[in-house]
């Protein structure tokens, strides 16, 4: 039967209204809405009609029922300034993730997760980090019975044996630590990121049209998110302000900061030093001021600095993103079988663009190719996934 769960997260994914789709299928949108609801059932020139128009298979609307995510579960960082398509679109993205996920898990042994919960780490005091949000700074509110974001930063990396060494993939060490990561490819600079548990795994969507300095941040700040948020309310200004000094320290260790950074902060140096850590330098800048190891004067004359040379749109030398390691493993295993996105595609009766957005900027290019066997569905065995250490990977 035709699922209205599956007709709704298709509009929604699309960034359609019920009224835009009834004026592109040419029905009612009394009817749409009926569609929805499940009070009425297409019939079948209308569903044609239907995956014409959102450019889903017919097959997507007849399949069980999804997963469907809702904002109250997951930390979009900029929610005030995203409209309802953009929100509604992203959610649809991370529930097709969900599926692509499910199907990966069937068919190969991914990290387990390995996150602390440090937002409910009993008899720790939190330390009163100031707060860089790249808006303004504010003294961060103690919490007595939970870590505090440099704190929870400094246990983390602790616990996961990174020493003040920076990361050099962010994106390769989360994933070796269960996080599936995958990537929004939403082409808004509303659209930061966002993050949420599912079943017990840790999931993570980036905008990965950002420079790879901000995605590398926006990657730390939804760790801070999972790890410091996995209860309760999962948005608000607060949270937002937790997860971005989360993101400062772990990203910049207090330590390796004092150490490394120059000693006379100038925004040629900045260029310089930002390298270290691959942070942007906008980001290095904050955390030197956080660090107090510069003036009010000195950073609100960099600040002004970086405006005027345009480095809060454009980043100076900018590095490379960086790849998923789970990904690109997983899909030259296919490719090794003569599979490609298109057996995947048709194993979940999705477009094969849903699976290039979802893993955009995150592989080097080994989705084409293969052949569209449509045999994916009863996959031979579960192959491991195994991923090296982050230390030990290429830079």
């Amino acid at each position: 039967m035709f699922n209205p769960k599956r007709f709704s997260l298709a509009r929604r994914r699309r960034g359609f209204t019920k009224r835009e789709v009834a004026e592109r299928i040419d029905v009612s949108e009394r009817s749409v809405s009926a569609y929805e609801r499940g009070d009425q059932e297409p019939d079948p020139s209308n569903v044609q009609r239907i995956a014409t128009a959102l450019g889903f298979p017919e097959a997507f609307f007849f399949a069980g029922d999804p997963k469907e995510l809702s904002g109250s579960v997951a930390s979009f960082r900029s929610m005030s300034k995203m409209s309802a398509r953009q929100r509604d679109s992203a959610l649809g993205s991370g529930a097709i993730g969900l599926m692509l996920n499910e199907w990966l898990e069937r068919n190969f042994n991914l990290p387990a997760p390995d996150l602390p919960d440090l937002g409910r780490e009993p008899g720790r005091l939190t330390d009163p980090a100031r707060v860089e949000d790249f808006e303004e700074k504010v003294p961060f509110p103690t919490i007595s019975t939970a870590y505090g974001p440099e704190a929870a930063a400094e246990a983390l990396r602790s616990q996961w044996g990174l020493g003040e060494l920076p990361v050099k993939n962010v994106i390769a060490l989360l994933e070796s630590k269960g996080v599936r990561v995958f990537s929004l490819a939403i082409d808004a600079k509303e659209v930061d990121a966002f993050s949420m548990w599912h079943g017990g795994t840790p999931f993570m969507f980036l905008n990965t049209y950002k420079s790879a300095e901000h995605c590398r941040f926006d990657a730390a700040h939804e760790l801070g998110h999972l790890v410091l948020h996995r209860h309760g309310q999962t948005q608000g200004p607060e949270l937002e302000r937790e997860a971005n000094a989360f993101a400062s320290a772990f990203l910049m260790p207090r330590k390796s900061v004092l150490a490394y950074a120059p000693r006379v902060a100038t925004l040629p140096g900045l260029v310089r030093a930002k390298h270290y850590w691959k942070v942007s330098v906008a980001a290095l800048n904050y955390r030197l001021h956080s660090l107090s190891m510069t003036t009010d004067w000195i950073y609100r004359t960099l600040c002004i600095q970086l405006a005027e040379a345009g480095y809060r749109t454009t980043e100076p030398e900018a590095a490379t993103h960086e790849k998923s390691l789970v990904l690109e493993k997983v899909f030259k295993a296919l490719r090794d079988e003569g599979k490609s996105k298109f057996d995947i595609a048709d194993a979940l009766s999705i477009p094969p663009e849903e699976i290039d957005a979802l893993t955009f900027n995150l592989m080097l290019n080994l989705l084409s190719g293969g052949r569209r066997s449509g045999g994916l569905g009863a996959a031979r065995g579960r192959d491991a996934v195994r991923l090296v250490h982050p230390s030990d990977s290429p830079d």
